[in-house]
């Protein structure tokens, strides 16, 4: 490569004045361009809560999302089995015009792997969630495994509906927030149907979709190495957190930034910044 004096000797100081002129335009004008920030007004996040949830899971994300022009839809899963929480997803999915990102937590993470399939959804998040393969359901992938203390305290109700007391979602499902917090989301969970331990995976999105993973190092309800496993198995991007089971109410601006990388890696940069 030439020295820049051995240039400069070649062309008077006026044509490299000039020069340097248009080359620092240039440079200005591609640094522009490469950090452009994307358009995400024409995205839609759809964010699936887990078990012993619900809607409301969300509260603190949603407000981050909607700030950065995103559209965001928080499903309402019935929780009665995989086949009608996925159902409930896909509803969602069908009313959006745009690209979808599909975020699931927890028993969630399950559901958009099995709702995900679908043309509008263009990337997958996974929030301390069950990422299952072809055939699996919950209860055959962590059956290798002891199981975790707070399966102890589960309620089951006259339908075959579980849910977790008080005390051990204080202690284990959101130990990391206030206890006032913690209390409501006691109140606010929705019971969750025995049986979708067992419901079965019948195609995993993530085999292709991009995937992002939060992983909750803190985390009570589903171990952070299994954590670790699932988001390595899928290739997922992953954001480690010091955080309870709940990321989402705990860390929610770590949790909306994940969830807004995904956004941005779908859309396209906007057309007035990158000129």
């Amino acid at each position: 490569m030439q020295h820049l004096s051995d240039i400069l000797s070649t062309i008077n100081w006026r044509a490299a004045g000039t020069a340097l002129s248009v080359t620092a335009t240039m440079g200005l004008a591609v640094a522009s361009a490469q950090s452009a920030p994307r358009d995400l007004s024409g995205s839609t996040v759809i964010l699936v809560h887990g078990a012993f949830a619900d809607g409301s899971s969300w509260s603190k994300v949603i407000p981050l999302l909607e700030s950065r022009g995103l559209h965001v839809v928080a499903v309402q899963n019935p929780l009665s089995s995989l086949a009608d929480d996925a159902a409930a997803t896909k509803r969602a999915v069908d009313q959006q015009t745009g690209p979808v990102v599909l975020v699931g937590h927890s028993w969630g993470g399950a559901v958009i792997t099995q709702a995900g399939d679908d043309p509008k959804v263009k990337a997958l998040v996974y929030v301390a969630a069950f990422a299952p393969d072809e055939g699996q359901s919950i209860n055959s992938m962590t059956k290798p495994f002891p199981p975790a203390p707070w399966t102890a305290k589960l309620k089951v109700d006259s339908g075959g509906y579980l849910t977790l007391p008080e005390e051990a979602i204080i202690s284990d499902f959101a130990q990391d927030l206030p206890r006032a917090e913690a209390k409501v989301v006691a109140a606010t969970q929705g019971p969750w149907a025995a049986r979708c331990l067992d419901d079965t995976i019948t195609v995993a999105a993530w085999k292709t979709k991009p995937s992002w993973y939060v992983l909750s190092g803190a985390d009570h309800m589903i171990d952070p190495r299994f954590q670790a496993g699932m988001s390595a198995n899928i290739k997922a991007k992953v954001v480690k957190l010091d955080s309870s089971h709940v990321a989402m109410l705990s860390h929610p601006k770590d949790v909306a930034k994940a969830i807004i990388a995904a956004a941005e890696s779908i859309a396209q940069p906007a057309v007035a910044d990158a000129q």
